[in-house]
């Protein structure tokens, strides 16, 4: 999904490694993915098997937190972004 790439690629300029891997569930647990440090590199894990909209807000979130200027953004990607900003 194009969306899931631009924020990505957002999130890799930012000095994110950003990684879409199959993530281990057991009974009881769902793992969700996010940002992590391993080391040096700075890491955002997304579980690949997680429906697009949640990879999605997962992504959004971190760019967000990131405090990215969302003007390079696509007008989908900026949407995505600054609407679940409080007040927004």
């Amino acid at each position: 999904m194009a969306l899931i790439e631009e924020l990505s690629q957002v999130l890799a300029r930012s000095g994110f490694e950003v990684r879409r891997e199959k993530l281990l569930r057991e009974v009881g647990y769902r793992a969700r993915g996010g940002a992590c440090r391993l080391g040096e590199k700075q890491l955002v894990i997304i579980d690949r098997d997680q429906p697009w909209g949640e990879q999605l807000e997962l992504l959004a979130a971190l760019v967000r937190e990131s405090g990215h200027q969302t003007c390079e953004l696509s007008q989908a990607a900026r949407r995505l972004v600054e609407d679940r900003l409080p007040g927004a």
